[in-house]
């Protein structure tokens, strides 16, 4: 048994220096992840959309400057301060307004106007027309102060909503355009000069038109305590003669007279000038 034991001290004496060398020569492999410090790399050096490097882990500051931050939109104090990640994704937004639609921030009602394709500038050659009325009997609009002619057959009183006072023409078979005569408060708002007034209610009467209307002038000139405009409406193969009056009744808001003839009913286009010349104050 001595010898037994002998063997088994020196088997383990053996074991114990080998794994002594083992420990001495053999140096242990460092832990990437956990014994270096991890730090994120400056946000210049990080172009958008790259990942961090392979072994290392992002820090809080790292995902603060995520490429999806760089699509929130800047101030404009901020847009002179270069930018240190250059973004191929963004892009501008145009301020043109679009036609019937609302105003783009910063545009005034007229810039508007002006920037309308559907409309032809109204320039100072543009004809002035001859007023004569004519008497006959009236339609009291006591929410604009304004009477407007009682145009004659086959003119007749219609349901005005959303209108206050409306007269048409017999509707024709192959179409649903006919003519329409109507007043109401002025549903836009009133500029400094009332022939710009006028105009912004000319583009607005494009609503009660066929899409893709175009507007070229005909007559403008002042009347009393107002303006009025006649105008050609202009739709594919088609026309309709047109007149606005803006007229101050008295009332919180100025008035607005509104007449349309399509071409299939031209022979009515006469009455446009009596509605120019007939639209007056309440008395």
């Amino acid at each position: 048994m001595r010898v037994v034991y002998r063997g088994i001290a020196v088997v383990a004496a053996v074991v114990a220096v080998a794994v002594t060398l083992t420990v001495v020569l053999l140096p242990s492999e460092p832990d990437e992840v956990v014994a270096r410090p991890v730090t994120a790399p400056p946000a210049a050096a990080l172009p958008s959309g790259s990942a961090p490097a392979s072994g290392s882990a992002p820090s809080a500051a790292s995902v603060s400057v995520s490429p999806v931050a760089s699509l929130s939109p800047v101030p404009a104090s901020a847009s002179a301060a270069p930018s240190s990640t250059p973004s191929s994704t963004s892009s501008s937004v145009s301020a043109t307004p679009t036609p019937g639609a609302s105003l783009a921030p910063g545009y005034t009602a007229m810039e508007a106007l002006h920037a309308d394709p559907r409309l032809a500038p109204l320039t100072d050659d543009v004809r002035r027309m001859a007023l004569r009325a004519t008497g006959g009997r009236a339609l009291k609009d006591r929410r604009t102060g304004l009477a407007a002619p009682k145009l004659p057959r086959p003119w007749k009183t219609y349901g005005p909503a959303p209108f206050t006072t409306r007269q048409v023409l017999p509707p024709q078979r192959g179409t649903k355009l006919r003519g329409m005569f109507v007043t109401c408060p002025l549903p836009i708002m009133e500029q400094e000069s009332p022939r710009d007034t006028a105009l912004l209610a000319a583009r607005w009467t494009l609503n009660h038109h066929p899409e893709g209307s175009k507007i070229s002038w005909l007559a403008s000139q002042p009347v009393k305590n107002g303006w009025m405009l006649v105008y050609r409406v202009t739709y594919g193969r088609h026309s309709s003669r047109a007149a606005v009056v803006v007229m101050d009744g008295g009332m919180s808001k100025p008035g607005l007279a509104f007449v349309t003839v399509p071409d299939s009913q031209r022979r009515h286009w006469r009455d446009i000038g009596r509605v120019a010349a007939g639209v007056r104050v309440l008395g």
